[in-house]
C-alpha cells in the first residue's frame, strides 16, 4: 500500500553502508518510519530531505513492518534551524520530546500542529529556548500529566499567593502552603507564564521577551514534572546542557522584559 503524506523528519538514523530509517511525523498517519535507501550517498535524491526537521511530501510504500521511501520532494529546508548551532540543539529536544512521547501509526492533529509551530517559530527568529518552554509543557498532557493551573489545587481558590506544589502537580495558594513543604513559591508573573506556556496556543503568541533567569526558572519547574512524574530521558536534553554551560556561545542579552507577546 502507498501512502501519500506531508511531515517533518523527527530522526534518521544511519542504517548499513548507504541507508537511513528516517521517522515522520505526520498530521494525517501519525508517526511513519521508514527505510530511505541509497540516503547517505551524497548524490541521492534522499539525502537532503531526509534531514532532520525537514517539512516535506513524503511518498511511503508500506507493508507488514517497516515501509520503504519512494519517493520524496523539500517543502521547506529549516535551513536557518540546521545552520545555528543552539537553534539545532533546542529543535532536537523539541523533535526528540515529540518522538517519546507519540505512538507509531497514532494520528494526533495537535501534536502534529505544535510541531509545526515551534519549527517554524525557531526558523523565524523566535527565541529558541522560549520556544522548547511552549513545547515542554503542552506535550505534559500528551505524557498523561494534567497540573491543575486553574486555581489552589487543595481549595479550589483563584485569589492570592501561589506557589507550585510537585507533590500536588499544580499551584497551592498561601492559605494551604502546608500542605507540601517543598513548594516554589512564584510571582504573580511566574503564575501568569505558566498559564500562557499550558494554555495559549503558540501560533497566537508574535514575540516572545523572556529574562534569561525566567526561563532557567521554568524550565527547572517542567523539568522536574518529566523527571519525577513521566520518567523520560533525553539524549539531546544532556547535549544542550553541556553547551548551554558554556559561556562563549551565549552573547550578551539585551535587557528583555517578561512577556510573550499575544
Amino acid at each position: 500500500m502507498l501512502a501519500k503524506v506531508e511531515g517533518y523528519v523527527l530522526r534518521a538514523i544511519p542504517y548499513g553502508e548507504n541507508n537511513k530509517i528516517v521517522t515522520i511525523l505526520t498530521e494525517e498517519l501519525g508517526k511513519r518510519t521508514a527505510m530511505a535507501r541509497g540516503a547517505k550517498k551524497p548524490a541521492s535524491r534522499f539525502s537532503a530531505v531526509t534531514q532532520q526537521f525537514t517539512h516535506g511530501h513524503f511518498l511511503i510504500q508500506q507493508g507488514r513492518g517497516m515501509g520503504t521511501l519512494q519517493q520524496a520532494e523539500i517543502v521547506q529546508s529549516m535551513r536557518h534551524i540546521r545552520e545555528d548551532f543552539l537553534k539545532t540543539a533546542y529543535a532536537s529536544v523539541i523533535t526528540e520530546l515529540v518522538d517519546k512521547l507519540t505512538e507509531q501509526d497514532t494520528p494526533s492533529s495537535g501534536i502534529y500542529q505544535l510541531l509545526h509551530q515551534a519549527l517554524q517559530a525557531i526558523e523565524e527568529d523566535q527565541d529558541p529556548e522560549a520556544v522548547l518552554l511552549f513545547v515542554e509543557w503542552k506535550m505534559l498532557l500528551v505524557a498523561g500529566i494534567r497540573p491543575h493551573l486553574d486555581g489552589c489545587s487543595n481549595c479550589g481558590s483563584k485569589e492570592g499567593e501561589f506557589a507550585f506544589s510537585f507533590q500536588q502537580i499544580g499551584f497551592l495558594c498561601h492559605r494551604c502552603f502546608s500542605i507540601d513543604p517543598y513548594i516554589i513559591r512564584l510571582s504573580p508573573v511566574q503564575v501568569r507564564l505558566i498559564r500562557t506556556f499550558m494554555f495559549t496556543p503558540l501560533e497566537e503568541v508574535k514575540s516572545i521577551q523572556l529574562k534569561k533567569e525566567t526561563k532557567q526558572f521554568m524550565r527547572k519547574v517542567v523539568t522536574t514534572i518529566y523527571e519525577e512524574q513521566v520518567g523520560i530521558q533525553l539524549k539531546s536534553r544532556k547535549f544542550l546542557t553541556q553547551i548551554e554551560r558554556n559561556p562563549l556561545l551565549f552573547s550578551p542579552e539585551t535587557t528583555k522584559k517578561d512577556d510573550p507577546e499575544i
